[in-house]
């Protein structure tokens, strides 16, 4: 894989940025089970500020009367969907980095 190839970058970058909220809304699911929604918690903080624009995003498409963990369960979901998205897009357009 060459790495100075620009479509590298261009695929990359995005599926990465992607992917970091992604597993951070996860992670934003799960310690949701071990601390409180105020909590002071200087990752719980993280985690939300990094997935606080995308859950706001998201809670347009998610039922209202969903409780807040099931929307980022939905975000997680739907970040999925939107990294699957972009790789179809670049395939389609033959802008993946060949790998070997």
């Amino acid at each position: 894989m060459d790495s100075s190839n620009p479509s590298y970058w261009i695929y990359t970058l995005p599926n990465f940025a992607l992917a970091v909220v992604m597993y951070t809304m996860l992670g934003r699911v799960l310690l949701s089970l071990f601390v409180d929604a105020d909590s002071t918690n200087y990752i719980w903080r993280f985690f939300c500020r990094l997935t606080d624009p995308f859950v706001a995003v998201f809670s347009y498409v998610t039922p209202k009367a969903a409780p807040p963990v099931i929307v980022w369960l939905f975000g997680f979901v739907w970040l999925f969907w939107l990294r699957v998205g972009l790789l179809y897009l670049f395939l389609m357009m033959g802008a993946i980095p060949k790998t070997g």
